[in-house]
């Protein structure tokens, strides 16, 4: 083959590179961002789409995060490939943290104080029946709430930002393309 390697990687080496990329991070999120702004379709469609995906990163339903965002962006006429790419904002490093954050947050805006008084009975106990009636009140129902109102909030927050990031990566790219013609 042209590009393969002369030793093939072991397992520790490519559990490595799974945990933690080569080059690093920040250039990974960059090349997202130029995957993003490379897209052919209007900025409304672009930060319609990324807006979708992290609205649909918010819910608690795991696995289930691409399907909501492929049928909210149609719903939206956002872009399903940048609707995609915004899900990915739902990872195992973030999870907690917006699983966390939409729990309390709903659980403020149902009851109205953060005192832990009023904290659910042991979940594993409720996963272990896996009964969604006992499930829904104390767990379901806040980080449902939660996730609305956050989701919703960091969705306008990154569509405004992403439909002016696109329009001025295109102006500025107009404007190159003319002054080399």
């Amino acid at each position: 083959m042209l590009f393969k390697r002369r030793k093939p990687a072991g397992f520790s080496e490519r559990l490595r590179t799974w945990l933690w990329p080569r080059r690093s991070f920040s250039r990974s999120l960059r090349y997202m961002g130029k995957r993003v702004m490379r897209i052919t379709a209007s900025p409304h469609a672009i930060a319609a789409g990324l807006a979708v995906g992290i609205f649909a990163a918010f819910t608690p339903f795991f696995g289930f995060h691409i399907i909501i965002a492929i049928i909210l962006a149609y719903l939206c006429a956002g872009n399903i490939a940048a609707a995609a790419l915004g899900t990915t904002f739902a990872n195992p490093l973030t999870i907690p943290v917006i699983w966390g954050a939409t729990f309390e947050f709903g659980r403020f805006l149902l009851t109205g104080n953060l005192s832990s008084s009023d904290m659910p009975a042991h979940l594993s106990g409720m996963l272990q029946h896996f009964n969604l009636s006992d499930m829904w009140g104390p767990v379901l129902k806040p980080m449902l709430f939660g996730a609305l109102t956050l989701g919703l909030f960091f969705a306008l927050v990154v569509y405004v930002a992403a439909r002016w990031a696109v329009t001025a990566y295109r102006h500025k790219r107009l404007e190159r393309l003319k002054s080399a013609a």
